[in-house]
């Protein structure tokens, strides 16, 4: 299986707190809207699109697609992330489809079922993060729209999201990041070459610490949104 059991590990330690907003993942809360904007702007809106969010944690982008009107499965295989999500759903009253189950196992299981596939913020925390861009390519159906984010492996982006942001600032949980499995921008456009989808936009994302929020922009040194469409007719 392509994963990590020290990631999930991390992650599993910290899943009670997914959903406090000041807590180790308020920084995906303050970027969250600019995810879900940036999804729901190049797939021409979620309203009844069905999607799946690959690494879906404790669903914090899953459950802003679902509000949109999204039809919202979430896989991961942390458990007890996926247990936090499940609750924090239900409590909302959303019908998410979360599930354990690998990419790679669920791209054999429903080939070409989903209209937009999001998996952000996860490939850098996979051994093998081609075969998950392939399993995400597979996933989609003729015309649908797949979103990837990612952080540039630079030195621009070691001192800012692993030096700064961990150690300095405080704004993500140290030993979040581990720089060699950070993903230049030529190495991703590549897999998404190898899987014959069609780059559609790749665009940075500055954080600003001080004001609490993202914005898109045109230097990709450290984190990059990434969208790209499955040819065909559109879904």
């Amino acid at each position: 299986m392509n994963m990590d059991q020290a990631e999930i590990n991390k992650f599993d330690a910290l899943a009670d707190q997914w959903w406090d907003t000041g807590g180790p993942f308020r920084t995906l809360h303050e970027i969250n809207p600019l995810r879900l904007e940036f999804i729901a702007h190049g797939c021409g809106g979620l309203r009844g699109k069905k999607v799946l969010d690959v690494g879906t944690g404790g669903g914090l982008l899953a459950e802003a697609m679902a509000r949109r009107g999204a039809e919202v499965t979430g896989i991961d295989l942390a458990e007890d992330s996926l247990h936090a999500a499940r609750v924090h759903a239900d409590a909302g009253e959303l019908p998410i489809d979360y599930r354990r189950i690998a990419v790679e196992d669920l791209a054999i299981e429903q080939p070409a079922h989903y209209d937009v596939v999001t998996c952000m913020e996860m490939l850098e925390h996979v051994p093998d993060p081609a075969t998950v861009v392939a399993a995400c390519a597979r996933l989609l159906r003729p015309g649908g729209d797949a979103f990837f984010a990612t952080l540039n492996r630079t030195p621009k982006s070691y001192l800012l999201a692993i030096v700064g942001a961990e150690y300095v600032l405080g704004l993500l949980p140290r030993g979040t990041h581990a720089y060699q499995k950070f993903i230049r921008p030529s190495e991703w456009l590549a897999m998404i070459r190898e899987n014959h989808l069609q780059i559609v936009t790749l665009k940075g994302m500055h954080f600003d610490p001080i004001r609490h929020r993202g914005r898109l922009t045109d230097d990709i040194r450290v984190n990059y949104l990434g969208h790209v469409r499955k040819p065909g007719p559109h879904a």
